[in-house]
């Protein structure tokens, strides 16, 4: 059997496979024991949307590819973490899917934002077609940076969501730079401002009420994703530390990362080893049934994730924070602020209050930097290992 068509049943891993250790368990912000928590570990993993290849979509562009086996991992990955982004935004950390057990209508207008077709706001298909905007054909397989490039693209469409998307570039997370974006783009300043809305109205064909409270809202959700290279041709293990913080964090979205035909979704650790979805299993495409129901159960990883030694992480990755609320940045800040001061935690990234006066501003005026920055950008975060330089700033 060719190893991309493998699914996780025909895999059959045990659950025993978890290792039996006293090292905490942490996934996305959560803090579990293995020996008293077993159920409660494989119930959070199960509950991640698993974005994994597909075959037998409709043909992207019309005449393009119908199936993303062999080039479509770090794609899958970006729909991961932005996936976990719209779960935390529309159904709160703590929700969890149960096989069998009847869903709320928020979980399927989530889902139905990931499927294989190119009117849903994050398809393989929207994806892969914005991304020829960033210089990659359809087909070519993606960097950490690129795909993160391409989610901001897409959000601005998702006005059900209302997230507001930054992308933090040369390492730096500018405070007062996101507290602008968060903070300004709002459509009404108060009630009194708003007309009435009928309440059968929907937005983009999802539920009304999300689209209305944002409008009364002063702060949109932020999804933060930090494009970062943790060393050359491996991670720096200075750096080791501070990434098993960020795991730590109740903002947390996780890690994509990788290189061409083995990028993964890292959506926790225990000791040494980090845990992650695979998206390397080609499953059959998923249509609506006539009720507009999605069959769900291959958007669950239904057995114990992968793991790997975090020593063996690619060093080109983006992490992802969501802070639904004001209080959710500041505290996030703070924690940032404190993990600075751990013992051998190097900072992956700087914490700044203001921009540097060198710094350009990608996010108040355009989508995306200028082609000069775009094309180093490439080249720093999304290269192969061979194929890249560190350029001096």
């Amino acid at each position: 059997m060719d190893a991309a068509t493998l699914t996780y049943d025909t895999l059959r891993f045990e659950y025993e496979d978890f290792p039996e250790t006293k090292e905490p368990v942490w996934i996305l912000g959560r803090k579990y024991s293995v020996f008293t928590e077993k159920e409660e570990i494989l119930l959070d993993v199960t509950s991640r949307l698993w974005f994994t290849y597909r075959k037998n979509f409709p043909a992207i562009g019309g005449t393009g590819p119908t199936s993303d086996t062999g080039w479509g991992c770090m794609l899958r990955c970006g729909q991961m973490i932005f996936a976990q982004a719209l779960v935390c935004r529309h159904l709160g950390r703590d929700w969890r899917w149960i096989k069998g057990k009847r869903q709320m209508d928020n979980y399927f207008s989530v889902l139905n934002a990931f499927i294989d077709k190119k009117d849903s706001y994050y398809s393989i298909h929207q994806i892969a077609q914005m991304g020829v905007g960033e210089g990659k054909s359809i087909g070519q397989w993606y960097g950490p940076n690129t795909v993160a490039q391409v989610l901001k693209k897409l959000a601005t469409f998702d006005t059900w969501s209302s997230l507001a998307v930054h992308i933090a570039m040369d390492n730096t997370v500018v405070m007062e730079e996101i507290r602008r974006l968060c903070q300004s783009n709002f459509l009404c300043a108060g009630a009194a401002a708003c007309p009435a809305v009928e309440s059968n109205v929907l937005y983009n064909g999802y539920p009304e009420e999300a689209g209305v409270r944002d409008r009364l809202s002063l702060w949109k959700p932020l999804v933060l994703l930090i494009p970062l290279r943790l060393g050359l041709t491996e991670i720096n293990e200075a750096y080791i530390e501070t990434l098993k913080h960020c795991f730590m964090m109740p903002q947390s979205l996780g890690v994509i990362g990788g290189k061409p035909n083995s990028a993964h979704y890292f959506i926790g650790y225990v000791g040494e080893e980090l845990i992650y979805l695979d998206p390397h299993t080609t499953q059959p495409a998923v249509e609506s049934n006539d009720s507009g129901c999605l069959p769900d159960e291959s958007f669950h990883c239904q057995h114990p994730p992968c793991r790997m030694s975090i020593a063996e992480l690619d060093p080109s990755i983006a992490v992802g924070f969501f802070c639904n609320t004001e209080e959710d940045f500041n505290d996030w800040c703070q924690q940032i602020k404190k993990l600075s001061l751990v013992r051998g935690a190097l900072p992956m990234f700087e914490l700044v209050e203001r921009q540097p006066s060198h710094f350009s501003n990608p996010d108040v005026l355009n989508l995306t930097p200028d082609s000069s920055d775009a094309d180093r950008l490439e080249r720093f975060f999304d290269s192969e290992d061979e194929d890249f330089e560190i350029l001096s700033l």
